[in-house]
């Protein structure tokens, strides 16, 4: 049966029936905590009686730690994005750990940032060191992902699409809201991944919502193969496995996209941002956003993550 880990500024604690319960432990980051399984247990079968929503919630992942992000990696958002999903590659991008933030507090619009926009994602919590060159099958899968989470992968379009790269667009403080839980699955829990469904609503709006079965292109066993090509890993790093459609940012329709390629790249992207601009699905100061995953029957949830929107002065 999962577990669900919550982290105050000064503790860890196990979510339960009855409350939460402080968890003994002398850990400082998500790696120490998830090496010191004996201290979760025992305070899970303890009990709490702590009142959840009593606790000051602060991201379960800890910084500094590597934050990997899959790139269009469901269906409906690369088909939305004006792309054929048979071609896309599973690549990734990195974001700065910089950028993660609690699940009840604020996402901050940088002052020179005009198009914010939200995409609700799969965490995947590293449970072990991973070398490059590890083999990771079915069979020991569930040794290597040691818990999931509520991931956003916020993102400045207006920085991103010019540059032609992610790192600085989606690496401002407050860009990677994380929680509130950090849920330890069970073996068979995990074999429910695509079971779960993803939610995001703006001010009470639903903007998304797909579930990971019939839309993930790659699935977190290929996800990992594919970085220990290359990328050692570690306990307690963070991997976000991509966001369905219902971002703000949508391809433009296809007479548009051709005369915008005949354009002069200044010249285009005044134009596109000229459009974008009028575009209300993006973040306003003082939106509210919501985030959940969860399966349908509730067996396994990670939670709600619940920001509001500030622009910067």
């Amino acid at each position: 049966m999962s577990i669900s880990v919550l982290r105050t500024s000064d503790a860890w604690w196990v979510q339960t029936p009855t409350g939460a319960a402080e968890i003994a432990t002398k850990a400082v980051s998500t790696g120490d905590l998830l090496a010191d399984r004996a201290a979760v247990a025992a305070a899970a079968a303890a009990g709490g009686s702590v009142p959840v929503d009593e606790l000051e919630l602060v991201s379960p992942v800890t910084a500094p730690c590597r934050v990997v992000a899959q790139m269009t990696n469901f269906e409906s958002h690369v088909r939305d994005a004006g792309m054929d999903p048979t071609t896309v590659p599973l690549t990734f991008f990195r974001k700065s750990s910089a950028s993660i933030t609690g699940p009840h507090g604020e996402i901050v619009r940088p002052a020179h940032v005009r198009l914010l926009d939200y995409e609700v994602e799969i965490g995947l919590v590293i449970g072990r060191d991973i070398p490059v060159g590890t083999t990771i099958t079915d069979a020991n899968l569930a040794d290597h992902i040691a818990a999931l989470t509520i991931t956003n992968d916020v993102s400045a379009r207006d920085i991103q699409l010019p540059q032609t790269q992610f790192y600085e667009a989606k690496s401002y403080p407050t860009f990677t809201p994380v929680g509130p839980a950090l849920v330890l699955l069970e073996e068979d829990e995990l074999s429910r991944f695509g079971d779960l469904r993803l939610r995001l609503s703006v001010g009470g709006q639903e903007r998304q919502n797909a579930l990971v079965d019939g839309d993930m292109l790659y699935r977190p066993l290929q996800a990992l193969q594919a970085l220990t090509r290359f990328q050692d890993l570690a306990a307690g790093d963070l991997i976000l496995t991509g966001t369905p459609v219902g971002t703000a940012l949508s391809a433009p329709p296809k007479p548009i996209e051709i005369i915008g390629n005949l354009l002069p790249p200044a010249v285009k992207w005044k134009a596109f941002f000229a459009r974008q601009a009028k575009n209300p699905k993006y973040l306003q100061h003082g939106d509210v956003v919501e985030a959940s995953v969860a399966t349908d029957d509730g067996a396994l949830d990670l939670g709600t993550q619940r920001l509001t929107v500030r622009y910067a002065r």
